[in-house]
């Protein structure tokens, strides 16, 4: 039997420790973004513009066509040539957090620093048929840059997960939903897997210990309940959860059922959970659609942590909020109300890789 990634000394790190670069794919699929293709390349580009000051930006284009008029947005926008990495690694979206490698980093006195890959299959979110590239990028990436890949197994089966379904804290706790990962009607992604198998599986390859199970995610979300649109480590024991303060609101129960879960919850120490109240944004719609905004898409980038604000009263109450936890790098808000209309915002489209 093969050794698994925890059993060597392999774990995924926390968002906020020290990144070598940031992957992400550049657009091209417009229907991911009905009527606002035009503007996305230039919300892309003020994303890599920010990730960039801090650490490398490593971007999957289609063709050498694509990559040209990829860096020529990025240099319109004053993003420098050096700091962005162009790999012809085709696509079907563009949502790397999802489909791209899950990176995992070993450290310790008795065996060398190094990264390596936990290799979950990618199929649409159960969802859209078009998913083969995507789901081939992990092992591309593995052969580009040698690394050791760790292929998530439930007996005789591949596991399916993405990486927006689960958020750890780097110490052995991860975060994820029932509504994702154990819903046996809608998106399943593994009919023959129950929660303890699921629980098995991330503990061998993520290298976690204590797993955290929340209920639903939010109106709206494509994914099917995405903890990554929910609720987010901002610390060893501290999480950030939406809240809605509207009992009329689609999202007010379950964000309300999630907060009484939590209460109860524990790191993997045994300490309790501090749990801060994240504000949600006003509703927003795409031909009476509603779209899953949620200021905890956020992304924990070397040189600053880049927030989706929606032109509304509440995105200077999360900016703020979120400026207080994270006191090691500025906090800024990316405008994304074009962007949300791809049903996610800016966690979804980054996948970071640890520095060894």
């Amino acid at each position: 039997m093969p050794e698994s990634a925890s059993s060597l000394g392999f774990r995924m790190p926390a968002e906020w420790e020290r990144h070598e670069a940031t992957w992400i794919g550049w657009p091209h699929n417009a229907s991911d973004w009905p009527g606002k293709m035009a503007a996305i390349p230039w919300v892309y580009a003020e994303i890599v513009r920010k990730l960039a000051q801090g650490e490398v930006v490593r971007t999957l284009v289609n063709s050498g066509a694509h990559e040209r008029r990829a860096r020529a947005v990025l240099a319109r926008s004053g993003v420098p040539r050096e700091r962005v990495e162009f790999l012809r690694f085709p696509t079907n979206r563009g949502w790397t957090r999802d489909f791209g490698p899950c990176f995992l980093r070993r450290t310790g006195p008795r065996s060398p620093a190094e990264v390596a890959i936990a290799r979950f299959r990618f199929t649409a979110w159960a969802k859209y048929p078009d998913w083969k590239k995507d789901d081939r990028i992990p092992e591309r990436v593995a052969r580009r840059f040698r690394l050791k890949v760790f292929r998530a197994r439930a007996g005789d089966r591949d596991v399916v997960l993405e990486g927006g379904s689960i958020d750890v804290n780097g110490r052995g706790t991860l975060l994820t939903t029932e509504e994702c990962l154990l819903d046996p009607r809608v998106q399943v992604r593994n009919p023959a897997l129950g929660r303890r198998e699921l629980e098995d599986v991330l503990r061998a390859c993520l290298g976690v210990t204590n797993v955290l199970w929340l209920g639903r995610g939010i109106v709206g979300d494509d994914t099917h309940g995405h903890v990554d649109d929910l609720c987010r480590f901002v610390g060893p024991r501290t999480v950030v959860l939406c809240r809605e303060t509207d009992p009329r609101d689609a999202n007010y129960r379950a964000l309300e059922e999630n907060r009484e879960r939590l209460e109860g919850m524990r790191a993997e120490d045994g300490a309790k959970l501090e749990v801060i109240a994240l504000p949600m944004p006003a509703p927003l719609y795409c031909d009476g659609t509603r779209l899953p905004a949620s200021y905890a898409n956020f992304y924990a980038a070397n040189a600053a942590v880049l927030v989706p604000t929606f032109n509304d009263q509440n995105d200077r109450v999360a900016l703020g909020l979120l400026a207080e936890l994270f006191r090691d790098r500025p906090v800024v808000g990316i405008h994304a109300v074009d962007l949300v209309w791809g049903l996610g915002t800016i966690h979804c489209l980054t996948q970071q890789q640890p520095a060894p």
